[in-house]
């Protein structure tokens, strides 16, 4: 058995998208210690308990190409606690995007990989999901098989890796749905948010100076 830490960095209280992801996580590896953490703020809690786990799987959502701000002082954080301690910690992550190609993540995922290095801890890989505004399907897996079977299988394979201990390139993957058809669906969630917050379409279109 395990001691695996599912790190939450979305800022959301519930409905993230990096949260639905890591249900899956928690389900196929119920057989592991399991213990959840969300870096919501910019201040990490319990970083000793965190670092105690063999395992650390970090998912949030990618923010202007990179790591949201308040994710990236709960990792300097950590670095700093981690770097004069000889700590055998594993590290895989899932950075998701409101953009259609996976691979918009690529980036954040070097970010990563480049704070396990400063940490001193072992990098072992990350996914890149994009369709971000689609994993809310996740929740209910028959509506979710075709749209999004490329990257529940992209999951499943990570934690067949963090099952066995191995690391692999990085992986990405994209929705299986039109580019066309999830930029309208996007649009018209768009015009939905703007509704809701009593404006009116043709401020999505002002230029701000």
């Amino acid at each position: 058995m395990k001691k695996i830490a599912l790190i939450n960095g979305s800022p959301k209280y519930k409905d993230s998208a990096s949260g639905c992801i890591l249900d899956i996580y928690k389900k196929q590896l119920s057989n592991h210690e399991i213990t959840e953490f969300n870096f919501r703020t910019k201040e990490v809690k319990d970083i000793e308990k965190l670092c105690e786990n063999q395992i650390c799987v970090l998912a949030f959502p990618l923010y202007v190409d990179g790591v949201p701000a308040h994710v990236l002082s709960c990792l300097q954080q950590m670095a700093d606690y981690l770097q004069d301690k000889k700590l055998d910690i594993s590290v895989y992550a899932i950075v998701n995007s409101g953009f259609y190609e996976g691979k918009q993540n690529q980036y954040a995922l070097e970010i990563i990989k480049n704070w396990c290095v400063k940490s001193n801890i072992r990098w072992c890989q990350g996914i890149g999901v994009g369709g971000g505004g689609m994993i809310s399907m996740l929740n209910n897996p028959s509506s979710a098989s075709e749209p999004l079977k490329d990257i529940i299988a992209m999951i499943n394979k990570q934690i067949v890796l963090i099952e066995e201990g191995r690391m692999e390139e990085n992986q990405y993957e994209s929705p299986n749905f039109p580019k066309l058809f999830y930029k309208i669906a996007a649009e018209q969630g768009w015009r939905q948010l703007i509704k809701k917050n009593g404006l009116k379409t043709k401020a999505l279109f002002t230029q701000i100076r």
